[in-house]
């Protein structure tokens, strides 16, 4: 099986980006699974702090293991937004094949200071696992929220990225560049899209010289999301997007099944649900083509 960052590599020399979906119990996995597997792309499997303390860190990367060895598709598991370094090597040695270490609250040189010794203990662990740091503000919470906050306050610049990669050795930058966690109403109802500052992308890429990863995807317009990738964006990452289809595909199996109380009879509709966002990015982001298997 390929690693992770031969993946990275070859999408990056075709022009294409991995689609990062993040799960919290079962139906989520089973979704992004079942799309990754149909379109026979590589998929990359998200779990924040808080949700791998639900499913548990272990847990999750043993369901994951086996997904692999069993059929053989490139999914691979992201410990996302880790926020310790404690919480860091839990995740590493549970086999975890890359840690997004996120001190992006934190003044910048202590970022620097404290992201640089988390990625020498990481790969003190496991040599192979990529630590991807982050710079800048996007905002807090994959989850829906009334206003936005102001953006451009807290967007990188190439000079902080060129200076974080090289104070940190980060594998993988995430840079706020127009991007934001989490949806407004307004976008879930399909009336406005999040923009991204094309050109900043660009710039921060060709300082860094590293993968890049765009955090909060969700929402964002699709033109804005090819014209990234094309600039230098290697992972997508979708969390909002995919739990506002969990509830809808939820809600829908209730109000047909009132009386129904068998989970694996209600479920598959939130599983479909989706599933169906899940494929439409996994296509957008790889170009509108399939991957040959293990590319």
């Amino acid at each position: 099986m390929h690693s992770l960052r031969n993946i990275l590599k070859k999408s990056q020399e075709t022009g294409v980006a991995i689609g990062h979906f993040n799960v919290s119990d079962l139906v989520l996995l089973k979704a992004v699974f079942a799309a990754a597997r149909e379109l026979n792309v590589p998929v990359l499997i998200g779990l924040s702090e808080g949700e791998r303390a639900f499913v548990g860190t272990r847990q999750i990367a043993a369901f994951v293991r086996s997904l692999r060895e069993e059929f053989g598709l490139p999914i691979f598991l992201n410990a996302d937004h880790t926020h310790s370094l404690a919480k860091g090597e839990e995740a590493a040695k549970a086999g975890f094949d890359s840690i997004v270490f996120d001190l992006s609250a934190l003044p910048f040189e202590e970022n620097v200071r404290q992201t640089k010794q988390a990625v020498e203990a990481l790969k003190t662990i496991n040599p192979a696992i990529l630590v991807e740091g982050e710079i800048g503000d996007i905002g807090s919470g994959s989850e829906i929220h009334e206003s936005s906050p102001d953006l451009a306050k807290g967007l990188s610049t190439p000079e902080e990225a060129k200076q974080f990669v090289e104070g940190t050795g980060v594998d993988i930058l995430a840079p706020a560049v127009g991007n934001m966690h989490g949806m407004l109403k307004s976008m879930v109802q399909g009336e406005t899209k999040k923009h991204l500052d094309i050109e900043r992308i660009r710039a921060i890429k060709r300082a860094a010289g590293v993968f890049l990863t765009l955090h909060g995807g969700s929402g964002t317009d699709e033109e804005d999301f090819r014209k990234a990738i094309a600039a230098g964006i290697n992972i997508v990452h979708i969390n909002t997007e995919l739990r506002v289809a969990w509830r809808r595909g939820l809600e829908q199996a209730l109000a047909k099944q009132p009386d129904e109380v068998v989970p694996y009879k209600i479920l598959p509709s939130a599983v479909d649900s989706v599933k169906q966002v899940v494929a439409s990015r996994l296509k957008l982001f790889s170009g509108e083509r399939h991957f040959a298997q293990g590319v």
